[in-house]
């Protein structure tokens, strides 16, 4: 990701989360504030993007996308009554082998 993206990011953010809406012509004043110089076609692309898209949504599930869909469909085949459903449930929760505490090697931060 290149430093234009990465800043009309921020400014889409800041502009979200002050409850602006979000266009070209604010995500450009927010960028000539901070100094910063992108490409002209950025601020409009962003501004498009936040326009057609929900933003909570895409800040609350980024890097959910595999398990916002197992969360989706567990609770659909729960209310169909496939009990089936419910094991590859309990076959994700594998537990992962403990490490090795500070206590097992004979010394602590707190001795």
């Amino acid at each position: 990701m290149g430093s234009s993206e990465l800043a009309c990011i921020y400014a889409s953010l800041i502009l979200h989360d002050e409850e602006i809406p979000i266009s070209a012509e604010k995500i450009n004043t927010l960028l000539k504030a901070a100094n910063v110089c992108v490409e002209s076609y950025w601020p409009g692309l962003f501004a498009r993007l936040a326009n057609s898209r929900n933003i909570d949504d895409l800040i609350f599930n980024c890097g959910t996308a595999g398990g916002a869909a197992v969360a989706v469909s567990a609770p659909a085949a729960a209310a169909g009554g496939g009990g089936a459903a419910a094991a590859p449930a309990a076959e994700e929760k594998k537990e992962e082998p403990k490490e090795e505490s500070d206590d097992d090697m004979g010394f602590s931060l707190f001795d």
